[in-house]
């Protein structure tokens, strides 16, 4: 019988990757724990597939390494740990000891060096390894009994796999790694050579570094870019080569005093356990424990602060356990919860279990439901299968059209439809769904019988998990359903790359096996269930909350899919007329930039671009990158423009149109639908932190209205014949809402009197008549108005209005002296926001700001910025959506020809039936203007044309 293979964790790696991939979970009181869950799963999900293994979880011990003798520089380029990893160590050591499992850091040597050792010492008894890491470092290893597994992306490589990965076999990984260097470890390798080239090198010559030295002679020959002067190259820098052929290794004979069989897992310590989850807020392990402890028969379980400890000693084996915990006198009863019932998942296959899936779901008060489909683009993926849930834990698949090879015969698609129109389309039976708006287009797209006006026009989606998480905090974590799980159930769902794969080789769901498929589809729907169950309560607590989600973000969510399906008609043919002039005119800056450095250089190439403006111009030097270097970034290139330098100015005009052309009239008509001809932005209402939406393919906020290139963009989204575009704008509504929140006389005087508030403010601020304000004054006074409710410094006002940072104070003074109510809102919005830790729209969103209370005093001051600057943002926000529902009602009750195709900032878009403009003009004015009742009117521009530029 074959023994069970020897599991080395790659702790520090793990450490790392889970801290920047997974949600920023933090407790109630403040400390970050997201790192500790993402590990502490992988390590209980590796247990369960290797129960029978010895197990070391292995992380780098504090100090230097040889490493750093042999370079000084190695690892220099690291940044130091964030605060809030740091302070995830210790609790996560004592976690892993407490699960019992051996942990291990040795002095002197990294944790890749222990890792080498144990595997090739076990490798050396005929015993297999399985290394779960993300390092690629570590290929190197991999041998016939040594498999890499990576546990965060299921991706597993043996010696074939390596091979396969890299292009050469783990015997060359690391002259590989030697030649092209490594930047995260700051290896240096040969300069100039990357991954291709150190391929094609040792690929080409047939070995290794010895090897290739051996016979630089053939080098130019091979089939290698740059290959007649890479021996030169090479022989320059063989001492370097070869130091990072050091660097580079793994060591495999680190001294370690302990045996194979040491490593098998010890039993769990459940009252450090306890402790640990109670600090660590993980309540559905701390439940688990708690009945574990219970059904061993322990009627007390310690508390205290175990891992505010002093660290045990660098190696430490299951034996030590017991002895390194701390004992606490204190003991304390911990309430008991149910355990959750095993999940029930079905894959139905059969027409009388779909019936009797359906009779429960009539029966339902509420479902939760989700669509499986071919792609991610809701106006053009197929339907594959529908998946719901009414109970938690108890979920159904109904696959539809999968078509793999050997695919059990499945319930007819349009059959399987029909059936469920009815009870989708019934506004009275409740819903909830996980980014329920791709599931409405879905369904509306799905052509029953073939008819593409006969889809499913689904109606009573009363929830929404991914809002509710968002309404009830924006910042505290990512809304997808992989990250709400992890945060709200304590639950890892099946991750899509582990049934589909990765990269250009991933399945779509049509082709993966219903034995993978209908557990994770019906986990989908009984997810999306549970979620609502947790976050709906949650919200409830806070009836405000439970409001912004009820009455403005699930009303919204029908009125995008509607536009999102209604798409904007778009003249291909005049944006490709603007590509081949913009084409022109970046020709024409590359041979200005060219005349200007008097040599031809890639002005994409921030390192050319640098030899340029630094060593060859002698421009100053602003600001330096991460590594020393003189930055090329946009910025720096900004502000040297503004000091008249040509060339910056060149360059920054050569960006701004590359990427107009990259973007936009390169990339809009590749994405035109062509079952509809139009373009179909996604609008995606849980990004911002606000409550804005944006958008995305294509992203409509960002198109630049402030140059003429920009402003002809919009020239090409049209109306067809016999319609126009109608441009609703909101004017100036955060000023308005400062006016209203701040009670300000001066403001509120301004706007009452529908002055021009911009030379209002220049004639209070430079003291003058309102008739004697000048082009001048009033431009800086709109910088004033619009700098202070961002939290414009007087330094950033002074750059922008182009006085000195004095005279700019000076301005900044003032306008507080004239408008004192608008000093005193800030100044309390700055006092509420460090007592709550939060500040709210007119409509009740939260902003919460979990730097406001922070001791670095660069992110403390953000916080007070964004904590002022938020409930205008927010209102105006929430003032929009509500509009937008509004007009959307009106539309649908008036069956007028108008419909809404785009929502950009504070602006809607309509397509209009020519005869109809007059009264729609009119209509969505009054809609808009009463979307909030404020202390001064909300203004409307309405505008007209046969494009959007026009129009606006």
């Amino acid at each position: 019988m074959s023994q069970a293979p020897l599991v080395l964790v790659d702790g520090s790696s793990y450490l790392y990757r889970a801290f920047h991939a997974l949600p920023p979970l933090t407790t109630s009181k403040g400390l970050p724990t997201g790192a500790v869950k993402g590990v502490l799963n992988m390590l209980k999900s590796l247990r369960k597939q290797y129960p029978e293994s010895p197990f070391a979880v292995v992380f780098d011990a504090k100090g230097g390494t040889f490493r750093d003798e042999l370079y000084a520089e190695y690892k220099a380029n690291r940044p130091s740990m964030p605060d809030d990893l740091r302070v995830q160590v210790e609790p996560l050591h004592a976690s892993v000891r407490a699960l019992g499992f051996p942990l291990l850091c040795v002095d002197g040597v990294e944790a890749d060096d222990v890792i080498g050792t144990l595997a090739r010492q076990s490798a050396a008894l005929g015993r297999d390894v399985v290394i779960s890491t993300g390092d690629k470092d570590m290929a190197q290893l991999v041998c016939p009994h040594v498999t890499l597994v990576n546990t965060m992306t299921g991706s597993v490589y043996d010696v074939d796999g390596v091979k396969e990965k890299f292009g050469v076999g783990p015997e060359l990984i690391i002259d590989y790694l030697a030649l092209m260097g490594d930047k995260v470890d700051n290896i240096p390798g040969v300069p100039g050579v990357g991954e291709k080239t150190a391929l094609g090198l040792l690929v080409g010559v047939g070995g290794g570094l010895d090897v290739l030295y051996a016979n630089l002679d053939k080098v130019p020959e091979l089939p290698i870019r740059g290959a007649k002067t890479l021996p030169a190259k090479l022989a320059e820098h063989r001492e370097m080569a070869y130091l990072s052929y050091q660097l580079a290794t793994i060591k495999i004979d680190v001294p370690l005093d302990l045996q194979i069989d040491d490593l098998h897992p010890g039993a769990e310590d459940r009252p450090a356990l306890a402790e640990l989850y109670a600090e660590l807020e993980f309540k559905s392990w701390l439940e688990e424990v708690q009945r574990e402890a219970k059904a061993a028969g322990a009627e007390s379980i310690r508390a205290g602060g175990l891992f505010d400890q002093a660290a045990p000693a660098a190696l430490v084996r299951p034996a030590d356990v017991e002895q390194s915990a701390p004992a606490v006198a204190e003991t304390v009863d911990i309430p008991q919860s149910p355990a959750p019932a095993e999940t029930n998942y079905e894959t139905v296959l059969d027409p009388a279990r779909f019936d009797a899936w359906l009779d429960k779901l009539k029966q339902a008060e509420l479902f939760a439901f989700d669509t499986e489909t071919t792609g991610l683009d809701a106006q053009q993926a197929r339907l594959v299968g529908v998946s719901f849930a009414v109970n938690a834990q108890e979920a159904a698949y109904v696959p539809l059209t999968h078509s793999y090879m050997g695919v059990p015969a499945q319930l007819d698609r349009d059959t399987v439809l029909k059936a469920l129109k009815p009870l989708l389309e019934d506004p009275q039976k409740a819903k909830v769904g996980q980014h329920a708006k791709y599931d409405i287009n879905v369904l509306a797209n799905c052509a029953i019988d073939g008819d593409p006006q006969n889809g499913i026009n689904m109606q009573g989606v009363a929830f929404d998990s991914m809002l509710e998480s968002y309404v009830l905090d924006s910042t505290a974590t990512r809304h997808n359903m992989d990250a709400l799980a992890l945060k709200y159930l304590d639950h890892s769902t099946i991750a899509f790359e582990d049934i589909a794969g990765k990269g250009a080789k991933q399945l779509t769901f049509d082709q993966i096996a219903l034995e993978q498929a209908g557990p994770y589809a019906a986990e989908d729907a009984d997810v999306t269930l549970r979620l609502h169950q947790a976050l709906w309560q949650k919200l409830q607590a806070v009836p405000s909350l439970a409001r912004v989600l009820t009455e403005i973000e699930m009303p919204l969510v029908p009125v995008l899919a509607r536009i999102e399906r209604q798409g904007a008609l778009v003249d291909a043919n005049l944006l490709g007329i603007q590509s081949h002039e913009l084409g022109e005119k970046l020709v024409q800056l590359e041979r200005e930039a060219f005349a200007i450095a008097g040599e031809e250089f890639n002005l994409s190439s921030p390192k050319q671009l640098g030899v340029i403006l630094y060593e060859k111009l002698g421009l100053p030097v602003l600001s330096k990158t991460a590594k020393g270097q003189a930055s090329t970034a946009e910025a720096v290139l900004a502000e040297l423009a503004e000091q008249d330098f040509p060339l910056p100015k060149v360059l920054m005009q050569y960006r701004s149109l590359s990427k107009l052309k990259s973007t936009y009239t390169d990339r809009l008509p590749e994405q035109i639908n062509p079952r509809t001809g139009r373009i179909h932005t996604s609008y995606h209402q849980a990004v911002t932190a606000t409550g804005r939406l944006s958008s995305s393919d294509p992203n409509l906020q960002n198109i630049p209205i402030r140059t003429a290139e920009g402003r002809r963009i919009r020239q090409a989204f049209i109306a067809p014949a016999g319609y126009k575009l109608l441009a609703a704008d909101y004017s100036q509504i955060e000023l308005r809402i400062m006016a209203h929140l701040a009670q300000d006389e001066g403001l509120l005087h301004a706007f009452r009197n529908n002055l021009d508030v911009h030379r209002a403010t220049a004639a209070e601020v430079f003291g003058v008549e309102l008739d004697q304000v000048t082009t001048d004054q009033r431009r800086s006074a709109k910088a004033i108005n619009f700098g202070l409710i961002y939290g414009m410094s007087a330094f950033g006002l002074a750059k922008q209005i182009g006085v000195d940072r004095k005279q700019s104070q000076a301005y900044i003074d003032r306008y507080f002296a004239r408008y004192p109510g608008v000093l005193a809102y800030m100044e309390r919005t700055r006092e509420q926001a460090g007592e709550q830790g939060y500040v709210e729209t007119l409509f009740g969103r939260r902003l919460y700001l979990p730097e406001i209370h922070s001791k670095n005093a660069g992110l403390r001051k953000g916080a007070e910025r964004t904590a002022i600057n938020a409930p205008m943002q927010g209102t105006a926000a929430d003032i929009m959506k509500r509009a937008m529902v509004a007009v959307d009602n009106w539309l649908s009750e008036s069956g007028l020809d108008a419909k809404v195709i785009l929502q950009v900032h504070d602006e809607l878009v309509l397509e209009v039936r020519e005869d109809l403009l007059e009264p729609v003009r009119e209509q969505i004015r009054q809609r808009m203007s009463g979307a909030a009742e404020l202390a001064v009117p909300l203004l409307v521009d309405v505008g007209v044309g046969a494009n959007w530029d026009e129009a606006h």
